[in-house]
């Protein structure tokens, strides 16, 4: 195993769910950076609609979301939660250009979905994970916050419940690039 992979998806994967390797297609965390997941969640939209009987808020038009330093961005979101005395939010479902950050590091989809219960933050669709000019390509980036766990798959579909279309250049392989350290 060279180190250059490493390198790319150390800070990445740090600012989502713990330091990242990659090996022969394989993903796992080495530790545990975590994000805060119980932080408040802050949103913002052009539009906003309250479908209180079905528990949901569309959220539409440059909508943008932040807790503790994780940002999503996407053309609208679906967020359902759960009103027991006081509103807990169970998921996030993002579509239409969506971008997940954290830092410098970035992973850009066409659907995202965030599932607080899970503690899961699942990415797919024509997924680009970039750090700095370091890049890795795939269908499917599943990013799990308790284990510090993550993974990249070629194609968007699997036991996740977010597909997408499209896929690492349409290869079902996932690819990237990394920078090689000067001396």
């Amino acid at each position: 195993m060279n180190s250059y992979p490493r390198h790319m998806l150390r800070g990445f994967a740090a600012g989502f769910a713990g330091t990242l390797l990659v090996a022969g297609g394989l993903a796992y965390a080495q530790a545990i950076a975590g994000h805060n997941s119980d932080a408040p969640v802050n949103y913002a939209a052009d539009r906003i609609e309250l479908q209180d009987r079905q528990n949901r808020v569309v959220l539409s038009g440059n909508v943008a979301i932040d807790q503790a330093g994780l940002r999503l961005n996407a053309a609208r979101t679906l967020v359902d939660y759960t009103d027991a005395g006081s509103l807990r939010i169970d998921r996030i479902m993002a579509t239409g250009g969506v971008t997940v950050a954290r830092g410098n590091e970035r992973a850009r989809g066409n659907v995202a979905v965030y599932d607080f219960n899970r503690r899961i933050i699942t990415v797919a669709g024509d997924v680009r994970l970039n750090r700095g000019s370091d890049t890795l390509n795939g269908g499917r980036l599943v990013i799990d916050l308790r284990s510090g766990v993550a993974s990249m798959d070629g194609r968007a579909g699997g036991s996740s419940s977010v597909t997408g279309e499209g896929s690492a250049g349409g290869s079902g392989r996932v690819t990237g690039s990394f920078s090689v350290p000067q001396n």
